[in-house]
């Protein structure tokens, strides 16, 4: 962990950093799957942007890894495609989702 800290025109401006862990294999797997469902419905970062009430830029960062994706966004994405969130990070490779409990 990292903090900087500046004083400009009399105000104290503090930045602290935080370093994640990286995760390789899921991540990578979630970021390809979730732009190849997208092209494979012929759709733009815009539409699906609209669905999920986000901006085109911050859906364009999910599926670049530079921003971790929320979990009711993946619920919303896996609802969307008719599969799983396991198979959107790579768990598994079964496209069908699991059946609903009664």
């Amino acid at each position: 962990m990292r903090i900087s800290v500046k004083n400009t025109r009399r105000r104290l401006k503090c930045r602290l950093r935080v370093s994640y862990p990286i995760i390789t294999l899921g991540d990578v797997e979630m970021r390809l799957r979730i732009k190849d469902l997208r092209e494979d419905s012929d759709m733009k970062q815009r539409q699906i942007a609209e669905y999920l009430r986000c901006d085109q830029s911050l859906y364009s960062k999910y599926e670049r890894q530079e921003r971790d994706v929320p979990l009711h966004i993946m619920v919303k994405l896996a609802q969307f495609y008719g599969t799983s969130i396991d198979y959107l990070v790579g768990l598994t490779d079964e496209r069908k989702p699991y059946p609903h409990k009664k």
